[in-house]
């Protein structure tokens, strides 16, 4: 497998309520995250929706998504880096900083090339009408035989 990129996904659980209220500070603290690890912004976009706060940010070596949920004090986030010796941990430990939760969780993925013989798991199980009969018909007939 030839990795071509890193993605992080975290779940911060029962941040700082005051972190998680700030859309301002959080888009801030997102943007400082991503410089202090050493990558340029190219774009960023930062809303604030019914009960939440989104800041996607743009840069040439991947792309983060942040959604900060204030009445539940979760935070989601999504940092996706385009290189095989990127570090997405450093943008994270940053971020991680902003919102001191209580609980994180964090799910590495490696993404990539896995070759050409790569297939999709997938199980179907079926059984033909005529095997259906010929086990009704001997479970029948052991049956039978044991009165």
């Amino acid at each position: 497998m030839k990795l071509l990129s890193r993605h992080l996904t975290v779940d911060f659980f029962h941040c700082k309520e005051e972190s998680v209220a700030n859309g301002a500070a959080i888009e801030r603290g997102v943007r400082e995250a991503i410089t202090t690890a050493g990558f340029e912004i190219e774009a960023t976009s930062a809303r604030a929706l019914d009960d939440q706060f989104v800041v996607t940010v743009i840069f040439p070596e991947g792309h983060l998504a942040l959604h900060a949920y204030g009445e539940l004090r979760y935070v989601a986030l999504d940092i996706f880096l385009c290189k095989e010796s990127a570090e997405p941990e450093a943008i994270f430990r940053h971020i991680k900083k902003i919102f001191e939760p209580d609980k994180t969780k964090t799910t590495f993925i490696k993404r990539g090339d896995f070759g050409k013989d790569i297939k999709p798991k997938v199980k179907t199980r079926f059984a033909p009408v005529r095997k259906i009969k010929a086990t009704g018909a001997s479970v029948m007939k052991i049956l039978s035989n044991k009165k």
